[in-house]
């Protein structure tokens, strides 16, 4: 690509596509902007000249820059159903599968010291098997000083005290396997604690074998301490805030964490440390594990020289430097490399512990399955968009099989500190733009919500969600397009039975590090202690983290014991616990079971084949999948609006008013979806309502049948 290439020469190659769209969502802007025959004729370089009050200097060399970094695309992936990566068999068990995240230290504790452990998440897999559940996420178990919830893990092979033993974990490996589930661990190399014994040695002798095991870098300081002027190697920032370099004086050295000042980044330019990866996978595939979620894995690969970042982008994104390693020139290389070292079984390997066994389309269980010959790599990958993401899941060499695209959680121009009514008009918008990108025999990861980020829930429904209505009716909403769009759903733990986010009343009452060094950072700035906490609040990973309410009372049955649970919850709301939804045809949590259970007995909600109806209509979503094998056909229908709507071919619908002094009470309706409800109907069979519940986003407007108190 030459200096100065046109818009439409950069929006044609994946990665360019990408970058500009990431800009243009930052700026809250609509593609079109970009995405025109005008401006697709227009050089970068002039774009950049009239873009640059905002995109600041340097813009155009910072993208010619990443588009160098991958000249070329890897080959296209070969068709036909090679899904196995065998050449033959049926497509891999995860294409159909329902995930599910578990946060262990607030899921179930068994030994009452309030904090949730292994053995307690045994205990709960029927629970998980009841719901239809085919694989259970952990987060991570690994051994830890938890400055960051043990995403700062200090030893791969031993799982951390508070949550038990190798043996518990063996344990529920195989109760997993023996329920017909998968289980997959949240593995995090792109950083190691600052404890591990890698780092250590790092300190100890800088010029050593470990010393390349990290990016140290030389301090011009005296012995033993840096110099009071002296600078980190680059202007790199923190996720967590700061700068993203520590001084070691003891090394006079600067280490280099994206993250946590103890959370420090592994450089896997050196071949030992993708070795050493690959080596801690095979180990646990070893043990039965059946793959593994990979922590922000597209950060592993930084641009060498680690040049500074363009200011301008780091203020447009928020991260300065975020450029050189969001997608790194490596990425997809060293991807490949563990999936080959490290994720696929070898003829020699010895036979796992434990295998899952097959659980049939009714729900039965059959006998035990050889284990997959390539463990399944899903990787988090902020800031990759939807052309980057096919890179890496859709072409030969395979790199990941699923990937995390965090753009579906916050509108344009929105982060996830701010406080808004998340528009559902969105979220068609991104899925109907995405699904519309993959090719034969490509997936999506479809999740709303997860260990790092507020609940979708209070983001659709804002002060409403403390309607118990509103709030069931929303989230049985959210489920059937997480559930019956094409993709794999990653449901995170709480949602099916429609987690809200806290109450929380002032920063004493959160964990998360990640809080609490923005609200010193606000503070520092001059915001008072309201104003810093209302600033942190909308966006707390503490919402996601609260122990899971499975009944009524205090603890919410979260331990065996008296102790109160390492993170009080803060909600008191009634009708929302496990115990209060099981059994009811009208919850939100047997919404959810009878949905997964349709999604396994209809293999049209597994298929490819979708038509999407009336795709421009912002108040109505609705698709058709089809069986390509029966022609079965399943209509689903979502209304995105505060008002009914007519459901597809039926006639108009009589309009209801609400009152404030009246009674909540929902009849059935016949042709129509209400308010925010969801409808479906199979293959000619005729219309039949799933879900009857009613949502609106001003009470006012509220279409119900009432009857006064």
């Amino acid at each position: 690509m030459n200096n100065n290439p046109s818009i439409g020469a950069i929006y044609s190659n994946p990665v360019g596509r990408d970058a500009i769209d990431k800009v243009v969502l930052q700026l809250g802007r609509d593609r079109r902007w970009v995405d025109n025959p005008l401006v697709r004729r227009l050089p970068l370089r002039a774009v950049a000249r009239l873009a640059r009050p905002v995109l600041g200097e340097g813009f155009a060399d910072s993208l010619l820059q990443l588009l160098r970094d991958h000249p070329g695309t890897p080959a296209p992936r070969l068709p036909a159903a090679s899904e196995t990566e065998t050449g033959d068999g049926p497509p891999p068990w995860w294409h159909s599968a329902v995930f599910y995240q578990v946060y262990p230290r607030s899921f179930a504790d068994s030994n009452g010291d309030g904090i949730g452990d292994l053995p307690g998440i045994t205990a709960r897999l029927d629970y998980l098997a009841g719901l239809g559940v085919d694989c259970l996420w952990l987060s991570p178990i690994f051994d830890s000083p938890g400055d960051d919830g043990g995403y700062d893990i200090r030893d791969y092979r031993a799982v951390a005290a508070e949550f038990g033993t190798l043996d518990d974990l063996d344990a529920l490996i195989a109760a997993c396997h023996e329920r017909g589930m998968r289980i997959i661990l949240d593995l995090v190399v792109n950083h190691t604690s600052a404890e591990h014994p890698w780092f250590r040695a790092a300190c100890e002798d800088p010029d050593g074998p470990y010393g390349d095991y990290y990016f140290l870098r030389d301090d011009p300081g005296p012995a033993g301490n840096p110099a009071p002027d002296s600078a980190p190697p680059n202007n790199w920032t923190s996720f967590f805030g700061g700068s993203a370099w520590r001084p070691l004086p003891e090394a006079r050295r600067w280490a280099l964490h994206l993250f946590a000042p103890t959370q420090m980044d592994l450089n896997w330019d050196t071949p030992a440390v993708r070795a050493e990866v690959a080596d801690i996978v095979r180990w646990w595939r070893g043990r039965g594990i059946d793959g593994f979620r990979l922590d922000v894995i597209n950060y592993i690969s930084k641009r060498r020289g680690l040049p500074d970042g363009n200011p301008a982008i780091g203020k447009l994104i928020g991260f300065t430097g975020i450029e050189h390693y969001f997608f790194g020139p490596r990425l997809h290389a060293y991807l490949s490399e563990l999936r080959r070292n490290g994720f696929t079984r070898g003829d020699s390997d010895s036979p796992p512990s434990s295998t899952v066994r097959e659980r049939r389309a009714d729900g039965s269980l059959g006998d035990r399955l050889p284990q997959d010959r390539v463990g399944v790599m899903v990787g988090e990958t902020p800031g990759v968009g939807v052309e980057m993401g096919r890179l890496l899941t859709a072409h030969e060499p395979r790199a990941l099989d699923l990937t995390f695209n965090f753009d579906v959680l916050d509108e344009p121009g929105r982060v996830r500190w701010d406080d808004y009514r998340y528009d559902l008009a969105y979220l068609k918008d991104f899925y109907l733009d995405y699904l519309g990108r993959l090719g034969a025999g490509e997936r999506i990861a479809l999740f709303l919500d997860n260990h790092d980020n507020p609940r979708m829930l209070s983001k659709v429904l804002g002060e409403d969600a403390a309607n118990p209505a509103l709030r069931a009716a929303a989230a049985k909403a959210l489920a059937a397009i997480q559930l019956l769009l094409p993709g794999v759903p990653f449901l995170f733990q709480g949602q099916e039975i429609g987690a809200i986010n806290q109450d929380f009343r002032g920063i004493s009452e959160l964990h998360d590090l990640e809080s609490l060094n923005r609200y010193e950072e606000l503070r520092a700035a001059g915001a008072s202690a309201d104003e810093a906490f209302a600033q942190v609040l909308p966006g707390a990973r503490d919402h996601a983290r609260v122990p899971m309410r499975w009944a009524p009372g205090p603890g919410h049955d979260h331990s065996s014991g008296d102790a109160a649970p390492w993170q009080p919850a803060a909600e008191r709301s009634a009708g929302f616990t496990v115990a209060e939804q099981d059994g009811d045809p009208e919850s939100v949590l047997e919404f959810h079971r009878a949905l997964i259970r349709l999604r396994r007995e209809e293999p049209a909600l597994t298929s490819e084949e979708v038509e999407f109806l009336r795709p421009h209509s912002r108040e109505y979503f609705a698709w058709i999948r089809r069986d390509p094998v029966t022609g079965t056909e399943i209509t689903v229908e979502v209304n995105l609006t505060a008002g009914d709507r007519a459901a597809r071919g039926s006639g108009h619908v009589r309009r209801h008013t609400y009152s404030r002094c009246g009674r909540w009470r929902a009849r059935r309706r016949d042709g129509a979806i209400r308010g925010h409800g969801v409808a479906a109907r199979v293959g000619g069979t005729g219309f039949a309502e799933i879900d009857r519940a009613v949502y609106t986003r001003q009470v006012c407007l509220l279409q119900l049948d009432w009857e006064e108190t």
